[in-house]
């Protein structure tokens, strides 16, 4: 299977690349629209500053690109950033919209839930509570914990889209959600150990399945 995992300037690519290559994908980085044509599905990372990457995408016309390739239903996933870029509009350093694939928005953990405080960056590992098991995922899940590392987080979304979130201080952090074709991962299953590998896996084989 080939994968493409789209470089507009924004991530750290090597890590995503590792992991797919581990699970017997042929991987493709690029930004080139004629070689993402030819591949069996869309890898969306990021890492930065939602405005940042929002910007770099309309500047390669990859946002374009992915509307099509939405319409279209070809099998997309966007991690950490990559995913926040998936929804209406981000609150990061200025509203901003996004993609437009997932309804609600990016907002900031505030740093305050009640009259406790809590960490900004949520991150570290974190429970993934699955709520809505997607098509693509297949059997039972045994490892239970994720990689985080975020400032920001969607929220006001539909909770039909939702598949899995993780408890952050008594906050509702949406993990994974999916709509149609398009699927977000708000942690980064390429360092969450083994349920990361079996979430990209069982993501694979729905995109197989196609």
């Amino acid at each position: 299977m080939k994968i493409g995992v789209i470089d507009y300037g924004m991530g750290n690519l090597f890590s995503v690349e590792q992991a797919l290559k581990r699970l017997d994908c042929e991987v493709v980085v690029t930004a080139d629209e004629s070689v993402l044509d030819a591949t069996d599905a869309l890898l969306l990372p990021g890492v930065g500053a939602f405005p940042d990457a929002r910007k770099r995408l309309a500047e390669t016309k990859i946002d374009r690109y992915l509307q099509k390739a939405q319409s279209e239903n070809r099998p997309l996933l966007g991690i950490c950033l990559g995913m926040q870029l998936l929804f209406e509009q981000s609150e990061e350093v200025t509203p901003t919209q996004g993609l437009g694939f997932f309804k609600g928005h990016i907002q900031r953990f505030s740093g305050i839930e009640g009259d406790q405080a809590y960490r900004v960056p949520h991150m570290g590992w974190n429970e993934l509570i699955l709520t809505n098991r997607p098509t693509w995922l297949d059997g039972e899940v045994s490892a239970k914990h994720v990689y985080f590392v975020h400032s920001f987080y969607a929220t006001h979304i539909q909770e039909s889209e939702l598949v899995a979130y993780a408890d952050y201080c008594g906050i509702k952090v949406p993990g994974i959600v999916t709509n149609g074709s398009v699927t977000g991962m708000q942690f980064h299953p390429e360092k969450s150990g083994e349920l990361g590998i079996y979430l990209l896996e069982q993501w694979l084989k729905g995109v197989k399945a196609c």
